[in-house]
């Protein structure tokens, strides 16, 4: 067995967090002595013991020397919990191996350098273990280096690229395995965010469906017992607060108009105005500001196209059913592109069969 083996392991640990662990990082920890394993531990939610305190509680006397597999390093600061940097040290660890340093300026390299100090060997991973730690963690590390939230545009089409009939008609395009998928989808998010057309045309909720989530029993449950928090933009403050989706829950409501009150169910978010419609840009840091790591943006041609034009989407999950709408139907988004030149590139990253459906995620190149 070698670091790459157990630092996979501890990997499949963190993801358990996949769901629950929002704001915080996924964090998975694995401890082994002399070959063996003797201690795992994943981060479940905020305010609860991390990774590495669940680990060293199991492996009790026998982390003394032991060699502590961590996917993202140990913090050193106190937040609501104690720093496991300490929690290692006074165990008696003898190594240390981290997926991927973190990137929350409070710890940036304090845990490493504290483990250091106190003669902990600590080794940090590079190449495809890293990689997967980042994108397990990919909200979070955005958001702390470049102070926005990862932004995933969720599109459904038809073959031909539509998204709706003229009229607005839009269920169903895909079938129950794709929308099963876009419940899993909605349930990592840390926020969901629409528009005001979507939510007075469909009359969504954007609600995650314990009915069709496809999660085992303890993830089932841990993705309901903690909701992603639903937004709408509505930049005039045009829809009726009787709507669907007011009455699912408590929502954001952003607006480039001074706002009424916030009141039990709707918070406010007031952004600047930027030709005509709330400032996109200005949204997406002050959601980072509020924690956002990962947002989910489900939303109509309009609205999609405008993320696209500003250059903030990070990955696309397109759903795409073996239907053709026609040429009367909406476009999949509102993009004017007039050369060739000016295209869009996406690097395709998966397709996967979901059932008479497809799914492709992909991200976009930025130039």
């Amino acid at each position: 067995m070698n670091d790459q083996f157990y630092m996979a392991q501890a990997l499949r640990l963190a993801e358990q967090g996949l769901y629950s662990a929002h704001p915080n990082p996924r964090v998975g920890c694995v401890i082994v002595a002399q070959q063996q394993v003797v201690g795992e531990g994943w981060h479940v939610r905020a305010g609860e013991p991390h990774a590495e305190v669940h680990a060293l509680q199991q492996a009790g006397a026998r982390a003394q020397g032991a060699t502590a597999y961590v996917t993202l390093e140990p913090c050193s600061h106190h937040g609501l919990t104690p720093p496991c940097a300490e929690a290692l040290v006074r165990a008696g660890v003898g190594r240390v191996v981290v997926a991927l340093q973190d990137p929350n300026p409070q710890v940036a390299g304090r845990g490493i350098a504290h483990l250091r100090a106190q003669g902990i060997t600590v080794d940090v991973l590079e190449g495809e273990l890293n990689a997967a730690a980042r994108r397990l963690n990919c909200g979070f590390v955005k958001r702390m280096e470049q102070a926005l939230p990862f932004v995933r545009l969720k599109l459904a089409m038809s073959l031909d690229g539509r998204t709706a009939m003229a009229s607005g008609e839009s269920q169903w395009i895909t079938g129950p395995a794709a929308r099963a998928d876009v419940q899993v989808l909605r349930a990592r998010s840390s926020a969901i965010i629409t528009g005001a057309d979507t939510v007075m045309t469909d009359h969504a909720r954007l609600t995650v469906r314990a009915d069709v989530l496809p999660l085992d029993d303890e993830q089932h449950a841990l993705a309901l017992s903690r909701a992603p928090v639903r937004i709408m933009i509505d930049g005039r403050l045009r829809v009726p607060t009787d709507m669907a989706f007011f009455q699912a829950g408590p929502v954001w409501v952003v607006t480039y108009q001074t706002p009424p009150a916030n009141t039990e169910q709707i918070e406010y978010i007031q952004v600047p105005e930027r030709h005509g419609h709330v400032d996109l840009h200005a949204v997406l840091i002050e959601l980072a500001r509020r924690g956002i790591n990962e947002l989910m943006v489900e939303a109509g041609p309009q609205l999609a196209g405008a993320f696209m034009q500003a250059q903030l989407v990070d990955e696309l999950y397109i759903y795409m059913a073996a239907m053709l709408l026609g040429s009367k139907a909406q476009p999949l988004v509102q993009l004017p592109i007039d050369l060739m030149a000016d295209a869009v590139q996406l690097d395709i990253v998966e397709m996967r069969a979901l059932a008479k459906d497809w799914r492709i995620i992909a991200r976009p190149v930025w130039a």
